[in-house]
């Protein structure tokens, strides 16, 4: 039989059927979920990664607004044989009480005011401070050394890169006028450095200043010791750090009046003391600060070679005769000028 005549109804087609509308409209409506499903997921990594990046960042600025300082080891006495009272006196705008040490000089009207750097207390013994304490007072100086309020032993305070902090300088200040100091003298240290810096743009109770690596809050030596630890780009790290500082430590950089520091010719000498090697406060603040003082007294000692608030470590002879000749220059300074207003008056 032929296989031919078995074959009955229309001849079969090879072509697909054409889809419906509804089945097109479907698959048309898959894609754009599966696009939006991938929109949504790269913004959310965008943004996870926007959120981990100022997470970073305030993370960075608390810590900074927080430091972490070692408790108490010792005493003047324990340390270096020096009869020393507990003290108590207020920042100058009374927001806080400060705790300290005060060294009297029998019959001397002349005192040094200790200012110790961020991250230590009135000990701050990688200086080592109860050495210079010890020798300021065998230099007939009474000596004040107290905490700032990042570094109190009770209601600690956050740092606030000296807008604080030069309250409570100011504080010490009074205090040491209160003992009956006609003479005083702040040493400062790091950012204890550039308290005093701050302090002395409105006080006229201080007749000289011994500044041991100079470190100013500002934008460039902020981001300088963020990129110590960590890499982050300039941009736009200091402009989120500019934003978080006032909502975690309640100061913006803008009143820290860094600018005016830079620019400031103090009316009293000062000591500028500094090492090539510091890596958190770049000796080129030291020589600009130091260029703008017209003071016939002021100096400046820039050391090859040495490393931040180690200076006195690292040369101590040198840098005991530089101080020994700067307070004598001090106290000539201060004793021509009382011969000068006592001519004056007759």
């Amino acid at each position: 039989m032929d296989l031919a005549t078995l074959r009955t109804g229309p001849p079969v087609s090879h072509k697909p059927d054409k889809q419906t509308p509804d089945a097109a409209h479907q698959i048309s409506l898959r894609m754009i979920r599966f696009k939006h499903i991938i929109v949504a997921l790269l913004l959310s990594v965008f943004f996870f990664f926007v959120f981990c990046f100022i997470a970073l960042h305030a993370y960075i600025a608390w810590v900074l607004s927080n430091p972490t300082v070692a408790p108490l080891y010792s005493t003047p006495m324990i340390a270096k044989g020096l009869e020393y009272e507990d003290v108590n006196f207020p920042a100058l705008d009374g927001s806080r009480t400060m705790q300290g040490w005060y060294i009297p000089s029998e019959g001397s009207t002349k005192t040094i005011v200790f200012s110790h750097g961020y991250g230590a207390n009135r000990e701050e013994t990688w200086v080592p401070m109860y050495d210079l304490a010890h020798y300021a007072h065998s230099l007939n100086f009474n000596v004040v050394m107290f905490d700032y309020g990042f570094a109190a032993q009770v209601n600690k305070d956050i740092a606030t890169g000296g807008k604080k902090e030069s309250q409570q300088l100011l504080g010490a200040i009074n205090f040491a006028k209160e003992r009956g100091a006609r003479e005083i003298v702040v040493w400062g240290f790091s950012m204890g450095a550039g308290t005093a810096l701050q302090a002395g743009l409105v006080t006229e109770d201080v007749d000289a200043m011994i500044l041991d690596s100079t470190f100013l809050l500002e934008p460039d030596t902020l981001y300088h010791n963020i990129k110590q630890n960590i890499d982050l780009p300039r941009q736009p790290s200091l402009e989120i750090m500019e934003l978080l500082f006032p909502v975690l430590n309640g100061t913006g950089l803008n009143q820290i009046p860094y600018s005016q520091v830079k620019k400031e010719d103090y009316p009293f000498p000062i000591l500028f003391m500094h090492g090539t090697k510091d890596d958190k406060a770049p000796y080129p603040i030291a020589e600009e600060l130091a260029a703008n003082q017209s003071n016939p007294y002021s100096d400046s000692w820039i050391i090859e070679d040495s490393h931040h608030e180690l200076l006195f470590r690292e040369h101590p002879r040198e840098y005991l005769r530089r101080v020994s000749a700067f307070l004598g220059n001090v106290q000539l300074a201060e004793s021509q000028e009382g011969s000068g207003i006592r001519a004056a008056s007759k």
